[in-house]
């Protein structure tokens, strides 16, 4: 028996669709809060959005993480599975024996050390989109014959700097190289080689807990309240790092601030102090539980249709 399985790579992909979907709005919410200005909370930012872009705002920039990220599940969930039967191939002798703790973490770890090579471009673009209507704060405005008036709290709004993804891709290429497509790719291993080991592991753990006889593939409510329960742990404990990636990703929509990680994360905490790392750790929450268990409901269930075939 091989190892490899093209099936969890289709799987994936279909879960990947439906997750995106479904989490998108509130993940425009949770990147405004991140690397927006203005908002004093999540309850605050979604009314805002809706009074300023409607119902509209929340969809911004959709259809590039839509045709992009369900590409990126594929690989996740395609990579974690295949290296979990490479990794008992390898151990044990044989793809099938059950994987250890060890070898879990081993397979989320690499899946997501391996997923920014993908992901950094796609998280990048989309939220570039997602940011570039945000209101700029005017330090200093010279207004003609008033000389210099100072406006801090004036918002001015930045109009679109990108057509769409494919013009917001060739802008980056243009201005800063490939490398600009991988700004704050750092940050993001920080948070998906933790972030994955937290996601995959408690959702299998809690398919055991919820379905002890392993003789029969989980019900799909099992899958949904599992998978739900994994999301919502590993996004919340991802938020600090989350934080700092989204500011990095976002920074240069105008002047940049910072110069790395570590800059980013010394001025963040001098100007805004330590409880800015959680911030949109509520949405991230409540946004991680339906994004993930759609993710994995439909993941399990392509996958047991595929291989009925």
């Amino acid at each position: 028996m091989t190892f490899f399985r093209l099936d969890d790579f289709l799987a994936g992909w279909i879960g990947g669709a439906s997750s995106v979907i479904v989490g998108h709005p509130l993940d425009t919410v949770k990147t405004r809060l991140q690397a927006g200005k203005g908002y004093k909370n999540t309850f605050h930012c979604i009314v805002t959005i809706y009074k300023k872009e409607t119902v509209a705002g929340f969809f911004k920039g959709l259809s590039f993480p839509l045709a992009s990220v369900t590409l990126y599940n594929s690989m996740v969930f395609g990579f974690f599975n295949n290296s979990q039967r490479l990794i008992s191939k390898l151990r044990y002798g044989d793809g099938r024996h059950p994987s250890g703790m060890l070898d879990l973490t081993m397979a989320s770890m690499t899946t997501g050390l391996v997923s920014v090579g993908l992901g950094a471009p796609v998280d990048l673009v989309k939220i570039r989109l997602q940011m570039q209507t945000q209101p700029v704060l005017a330090e200093n405005v010279t207004l003609a014959g008033n000389g210099s008036v100072p406006l801090r709290t004036m918002g001015l709004q930045a109009q679109p700097v990108y057509r769409g993804p494919l013009h917001c891709i060739s802008s980056i290429l243009q201005t800063d190289g490939i490398q600009g497509l991988y700004r704050g790719a750092g940050a993001m291993v920080l948070r998906d080689v933790p972030g994955y080991t937290l996601y995959f592991i408690p959702y299998i753990l809690f398919c055991d807990w919820l379905n002890p006889n392993g003789n029969s593939s989980p019900h799909p409510c099992f899958i949904c309240l599992a998978g739900g329960l994994a999301g919502s742990i590993s996004w919340v404990t991802a938020t600090p790092a989350d934080v700092v990636k989204s500011r990095l990703q976002a920074d240069v929509m105008h002047n940049r601030k910072y110069k790395g990680i570590v800059h980013c994360i010394i001025q963040s905490y001098k100007t805004e102090g330590i409880h800015v790392f959680f911030r949109g750790a509520t949405v991230n929450a409540v946004r991680g539980f339906p994004m993930s268990a759609t993710m994995f409901l439909g993941y399990e269930l392509s996958l047991r249709f595929f291989q009925s075939l």
